[in-house]
């Protein structure tokens, strides 16, 4: 029962985050405006940056809730899995920016663990995740990445 759920789980944080890449493959700049729309923060850096859009995370939480039910699990649970796991894109993307690191550069670590996390923490209780099996379920995302 737990390793269909970590797999079911992987599943939708693979689709939470590979959807935004997808949409800008099929729409380019089409529907695409900057979540922080252009806001500098304290640094003189962008707070995210032009890669974080407003298309990305509404698909990616449209696209991953109404796949869960597809995989066995609740329509708001893929809801929650995207849009915890956009949380802790975006939080890498803060961090990054604060690194002074260019959009969409690589991060080992910090693109993953955020990421992966954010979403096992977030349906910790609705799924009644014990602690090992969302260890063992962001383990497998961050190597399947």
């Amino acid at each position: 029962m737990q390793y269909l759920l970590i797999l079911q789980l992987l599943v939708l944080m693979t689709l939470a985050n590979g959807t935004p890449i997808v949409a800008k493959k099929i729409f380019g700049p089409r529907f695409s405006f900057p979540l922080d729309a252009g806001t500098i923060f304290v640094d003189g850096r962008p707070l995210f940056g032009h890669s974080k859009t407003n298309r990305g995370i509404v698909v990616s939480i449209l696209v991953t809730a109404v796949s869960a039910p597809l995989i066995g699990l609740d329509l708001t649970i893929g809801a929650m899995v995207a849009g915890a796991a956009m949380a802790g894109d975006l939080f890498s993307s803060f961090v990054k920016r604060r690194l002074n690191l260019p959009p969409s550069s690589q991060a080992l670590g910090l693109d993953q663990v955020p990421e992966s996390l954010f979403p096992m923490l977030a349906c910790r209780n609705a799924l009644s995740l014990t602690t090992q099996t969302w260890r063992l379920a962001s383990g497998s995302f961050l190597l399947a990445r």
